[in-house]
């Protein structure tokens, strides 16, 4: 087990402390509860009125996004003129929503559309010279773009030279210059006004559909039935759960739960979630499902098992994609490591701040997966790159509080493409400059890199007495969900624990145990993966231990269970 750091928020002053007591009074909560809400930005009765009950009331308007306007325009003009469109997005979980979300609601209401989403290995991330070309030849006019073509000012170009024009709906970073497009929606233009920065491609996708349906007085209830697909984009592309995106995810998770949608249906049948799903569920369930299409194969099956009207055929798409996920995990299994042998067999790899590996065998489609397998490992920025179309292009991930995408873009001299996020990016490279792009790369890492970004971190709330932990307590703390980055499950820190008993070791690599606390009832923890632990714990050390506190059902008895986080022995 890799060592961290428990973390905590910021200082707690009196007057936050007065507040909170206030909270608690107002609301009728314990004093924990209230201090973990004012630390969340919580304050008041009214701001825990929203916190608590998110309202679709709470959305901005659409028409606050710059280019909103003319991205309305050009597209009812395209309606109007019966011209045809293409809904064009990328091949992961948030490009297929995206594409899903904007086809199957503008189908609804005009028929001229197509989707197209490029292949990962013949044409890569982004707006493809194809994928135009194939518009152009096929007499469509109007390309829209989903979490793609703020990086395609190339191909927007070469699309005015082929009458066609574009729509882009993007959520990534743009460049200083942005493509000369009909409207380019991107709540992180700099010249953007719009309330919230976070959305996903999907999430911009939405507001362009509020925005249309309010210009041509489609119904906008219609349109709320499309946000189990937001959600999923929402839960997937792993952006802060706050302001508006807390408000899609609340109502989108309704949607999802239902089950209408029978693509949805069949992939939690198949994925065997039973119980009401939650950010988690979907993330770890869903999500990989649906990006496997477009890892393995080609993402077009993910668009159409989500817009699929037939239970037999959705249930057929649901299996094909399971199969591409189960062969994905192969890849991704030995892919990793095979990574971490070639970082364990290198002294100059062992020693560095940075991972950058290449290996022109390695499946594409698991390449950010492997980078992110890489950090649980070796805690540090990582790059795993493979051979495409005879370059070397890959995928980037960070650790807390590093901007990886900055650390690319120092190194722009030696690549062809990137973009991306802080805390991940794609990249794409002539593969002669491999060995000078990682010695740039770590040359860029260890001069930004802190010492305290070099271990990782836990997050604590705060510390609470096992005693405070009762059925209302958890009651009052689940309806602060949806839970995501920057409104994470809270976790806790309990401290001078003792066994009952001795620790049970399941599945020779999981523990299981009971512990209590000084005047306190005993709770069961449960830590997967910590079975080295169990000597220590055998010994009867006190120990500090950070937890998440979760129902756990068994035999129609439901009772909480602390999730362990991480285990510290008090010498």
């Amino acid at each position: 087990m890799n060592t961290k750091r428990w973390i905590y928020p910021a200082t707690f002053t009196d007057t936050h402390a007065a507040t909170a007591q206030e909270l608690a009074v107002a609301i009728n909560v314990n004093p924990f509860l209230a201090k973990l809400l004012v630390q969340r930005g919580v304050r008041s009765f009214d701001e825990a009125k929203t916190f608590f009950r998110p309202s679709l009331d709470q959305l901005h308007d659409p028409f606050l996004m710059r280019d909103m306007d003319k991205a309305v325009a050009r597209l009812s003009q395209a309606i109007d003129n019966q011209e045809k469109i293409v809904i064009y997005g990328d091949y992961d979980v948030d490009g297929a929503t995206s594409v899903s979300l904007f086809y199957g609601f503008l189908k609804q209401h005009y028929p001229h559309l197509a989707y197209y989403i490029p292949d990962r290995y013949n044409e890569g991330y982004g707006v493809s010279a194809q994928g135009v070309q194939w518009a152009a030849d096929n007499g469509y006019s109007l390309i829209v773009t989903l979490d793609c073509g703020i990086k395609s000012a190339d191909k927007v170009l070469m699309g005015k030279g082929l009458g066609v024009d574009f729509i882009i709906c993007d959520h990534h970073r743009p460049d200083e210059n942005l493509p000369q497009a009909a409207a380019v929606l991107d709540p992180k233009r700099t010249d953007c006004a719009y309330p919230y920065k976070e959305l996903t491609g999907c999430g911009v996708g939405f507001k362009l559909l509020q925005a249309l349906c309010q210009t041509r007085g489609y119904d906008a209830n219609e349109l709320l039935e499309w946000l189990d697909l937001v959600v999923v984009s929402i839960a997937a592309d792993i952006v802060p759960i706050t302001g508006e995106n807390r408000v899609l995810a609340h109502f989108g998770l309704l949607k999802i739960n239902e089950q209408k949608r029978v693509g949805f249906k069949a992939l939690i049948e198949i994925a065997g979630l039973k119980n009401t799903l939650n950010i988690t569920n979907v993330v770890f369930g869903l999500a990989p499902r649906i990006n496997a299409a477009g890892r393995i194969a080609h993402a077009t099956a993910a668009v159409r098992l989500l817009l699929s009207e037939d239970a037999n055929e959705a249930t057929e798409f649901a299996n094909e994609i399971n199969k591409h996920n189960a062969e994905r995990r192969v890849h991704d299994t030995s892919i990793t490591d095979e990574a971490l042998d070639m970082i364990k067999n290198d002294d100059w790899l062992v020693n560095a701040k940075s991972t950058v590996l290449y290996k022109e065998t390695w499946h594409k489609g698991v390449v950010g997966i492997v980078a992110s397998r890489c950090i649980e490992h070796f805690y540090r920025p990582t790059i795993i790159l493979t051979s495409s179309n005879g370059k070397a292009a890959g995928s980037a991930r960070s650790v807390v509080g590093f901007d990886v995408y900055e650390a690319i873009e120092a190194c722009a001299d030696l690549l062809e493409q990137f973009g991306g996020h802080t805390f991940a990016a794609g990249l794409t490279l002539p593969i002669e400059n491999i060995l000078a792009f990682r010695q740039k790369f770590e040359s860029i890492v260890n001069e930004r890199l802190a010492p305290e970004q070099q271990t990782p971190i836990l997050e604590i709330d705060m510390d609470l007495d096992l005693s405070a932990i009762a059925p209302k307590f958890y009651k009052i703390m689940k309806q602060m969900a949806p839970f995501g980055p920057g409104n994470m499950t809270p976790t806790f820190a309990s401290h001078r624990l003792q066994l009952v008993g001795l620790p049970v070791i399941m599945k020779e690599k999981h523990l299981k145990f009971d512990v209590f606390q000084a005047n306190s009832p005993k709770f069961t923890a449960v830590g997967f993966g910590m079975s080295e632990l169990y000597p220590k714990l055998a010994s009867g050390q006190p120990f500090s231990m950070a937890y998440t506190v979760e129902e756990n059902t068994f035999r129609d008895q439901t009772t909480l269970q602390l999730m362990i986080k991480d285990i510290k022995f008090e010498n």
